[in-house]
């Protein structure tokens, strides 16, 4: 399982996670994992990772989010598809220490396969913003 294949997995599991509004985080990560037949370690510290971050960092992340966005939307607006997208990119340009080029390129990539038609533009909108922003911290 490559790295995007495993950047894939995360994301459906946080889109799965956004619809659900499950309680016990950890407990539906193990049955993700488990019900994927994931096995390679890379993966499930990877996701294990980048689920329990995101929750960690949640406001953080949400309040990236929102200030990125024009002012005549609200996050209540975004699909779930592509707030799930977000979540992730952002996590991963914020707290770990992935080139942001990479995610945004992966981030798109998965807008274009899962979101709709002007989802890869809005994605690679909220991104590009953040790493300007990030930049000039």
């Amino acid at each position: 399982m490559n790295r995007s294949e495993i950047r894939e997995q995360a994301f459906k599991l946080i889109y799965s996670l956004e619809i659900q509004k499950q309680e016990n985080l950890e407990e539906q990560v193990e049955l993700y994992i488990e019900s994927n037949n994931i096995k390679s370690k890379d993966a499930v510290e990877y996701i294990k990772d980048a689920i329990l971050g995101i929750e960690k960092n949640k406001d953080e992340i949400i309040n990236n989010i929102e200030k990125n966005l024009k002012s005549d939307w609200k996050i209540e607006r975004i699909s779930k598809m592509d707030l799930s997208i977000l979540k992730l990119a952002i996590y991963e340009i914020k707290y770990k220490e992935i080139p942001f080029k990479v995610v945004i390129n992966e981030a798109v990539e998965l807008a274009k396969k899962y979101g709709e038609d002007n989802s890869k533009n809005f994605v690679n909108g909220i991104l590009a913003s953040v790493v300007k922003e990030q930049k000039e911290d």
